[in-house]
């Protein structure tokens, strides 16, 4: 997938608009390998935010599914 794609998507995965502005930032000054890790923190952080303790986003999904 093209880098320009991925970081129009980050919205769908939950990234907020400054979160992808600065994304897009790193990419238009040629700056992948900086874009590669801001992209892996997003992620990080993202996934903090679903599984962190005291969480129910996870078992409210699984709820769902059900």
């Amino acid at each position: 997938m093209e880098l320009k794609m991925m970081i129009d998507c980050l919205s769908d995965i939950g990234v907020d608009d400054e979160h992808k502005e600065m994304a897009k930032q790193f990419l238009e000054s040629g700056q992948k390998s900086e874009l590669i890790g801001y992209l892996k923190r997003c992620r990080c952080t993202l996934m903090d935010e679903m599984h962190g303790k005291g969480s129910n986003k996870v078992k409210n999904l699984w709820r769902t599914k059900q």
